[in-house]
């Protein structure tokens, strides 16, 4: 494989994420072969993250069950990971999370 080489899962997913997003030039799909089968990473810009994501994960799991058939039409298992953009918060009713240790945790299970 060419460094340039593009095959048809990486393509469709590329393709299928760019008209969706509103920063298309920022969509980065890269991709690995082992012998779990292929696993595609997608890189969008901070701001698309909801775009692709969609609402409780709808947007996510509909490009995953498509990028399913397009494995199956050419033999492949292919899994999506997308790659949380550095400086992106998660929202939690609409608050940002942060990052909690385990005494925060251990507290919460005495309550």
């Amino acid at each position: 494989m060419t460094k340039n080489e593009v095959f048809a899962d990486q393509e469709f997913v590329e393709y299928l994420v760019k008209s969706i997003v509103d920063n298309p030039e920022d969509v980065k799909v890269s991709r690995q072969v082992d012998e779990m089968g292929v696993l595609l990473t997608l890189k969008v810009n901070t701001k698309d993250m909801g775009q692709v994501i969609g609402r409780e994960g709808s947007t996510a799991k509909s490009i995953r069950t498509l990028l399913r058939i397009v494995g199956i039409k050419n033999n492949a298992r292919v899994n999506l990971k997308i790659e949380e953009p550095e400086g992106s918060t998660h929202v939690v009713e609409g608050k940002p999370s942060k990052s909690r240790g385990v005494d925060d945790v251990v507290n919460d299970l005495k309550l």
